[in-house]
């Protein structure tokens, strides 16, 4: 077995991956995590101060072309940005590396694998938490939970040591005998809330509600599951339920990452979520209205700011 994780990079300085870095250091201490990214990036976070839940926290920032081998790699950026974290993050992979993807949707795994080796990826989703980020601000009343899990046994030795640091630094996690079922269960849960909260310029709790958003978002969730069927996964109306108790849990006055998307006026994820479930929906020759409407609506958002 190879030696244990002591060294962490992050790629991605939002909420994720200051949720992340910021349990990393104050378990570890701030020599154990750093952040990775381009000279444009480090010349606007250099002197930018940082502040998880009120506390202000120190972050070691390392320009991509110094960046060095990490034990543990985590992308934790939007999937707007995968292209140039697959470069940002060449020097940061070693001969024994692993790399965790908390990245939304179903297919970074896959692209990060297919240029620097699926065997040094390990399936990570991250759901439960309700973390936001606003400037330079986060705030999270859950942390959520990892769930991990491998398609490969030959990962088993990689999976074993990112189970020993997660209980080393006591983030919760959980390992997924069938992390594909995850991974899409993941996706339709996104799919339904991500897309309703930026639609509607609603928050948790406003999708819970009986009423358009509370409709909307599970008809979407059900094509997910039409689509996901056909494409071998078995997603049921049961992980609908499950995901709804799910949002029960979160700050009802949260919102999740597309509508932060609209508060902020940045680009969305919309190609990740619908765009995927109507691509997929026509190769399978499956009618997905709902999607088809949050697509569009999310589109004519956008123009009024981009």
């Amino acid at each position: 077995m190879k030696r244990e994780i002591a060294k962490v990079s992050i790629i991605g300085m939002g909420a994720l991956g200051l949720l992340y870095g910021s349990h990393i250091a104050k378990n570890l201490g701030i020599e154990a995590v750093d952040f990775i990214m381009e000279e444009d990036r480090l010349k606007k976070y250099k002197d930018q101060k940082f502040y998880c839940n009120g506390e202000e926290m120190q972050f070691a920032l390392t320009r991509d072309s110094e960046a060095e081998p990490a034990d543990l790699l985590i992308v934790a950026v939007k999937y707007t940005g995968l292209e140039k974290a697959l470069i940002s993050m060449k020097r940061c992979i070693g001969p024994d590396t692993i790399i965790l993807s908390v990245l939304n949707g179903i297919s970074s795994e896959r692209i990060i694998g297919m240029q620097y080796g699926m065997d040094k990826v390990i399936y990570t989703i991250a759901q439960g938490m309700d973390a936001m980020k606003f400037d330079n601000k986060l705030q999270y009343t859950r942390m959520g939970k990892l769930h991990v899990g491998i398609v490969d046994n030959g990962q088993q030795d990689k999976l074993n040591r990112v189970i020993s640091f997660f209980d080393k630094i006591n983030i919760p996690y959980e390992v997924e005998e069938d992390i594909l079922h995850r991974l899409w269960s993941k996706f339709m849960l996104n799919v339904g809330v991500n897309q309703t909260c930026m639609v509607y310029n609603t928050n948790y709790a406003g999708t819970l509600v009986s009423g358009e958003p509370n409709r909307t978002m599970i008809s979407a969730m059900r094509e997910v599951i039409a689509v996901a069927n056909a494409e071998g996964i078995n997603l049921c109306e049961s992980d609908i339920n499950y995901y709804i108790d799910i949002i029960g849990t979160l700050n009802p006055e949260g919102t999740p990452s597309m509508g932060q998307d609209r508060i902020n006026r940045k680009p969305s994820e919309v190609e990740l979520f619908s765009g995927t479930v109507i691509q997929l929906a026509k190769k399978h020759k499956i009618y997905v209205p709902v999607n088809e409407f949050l697509y569009r609506r999310v589109k004519e958002i956008e123009k009024e700011y981009l």
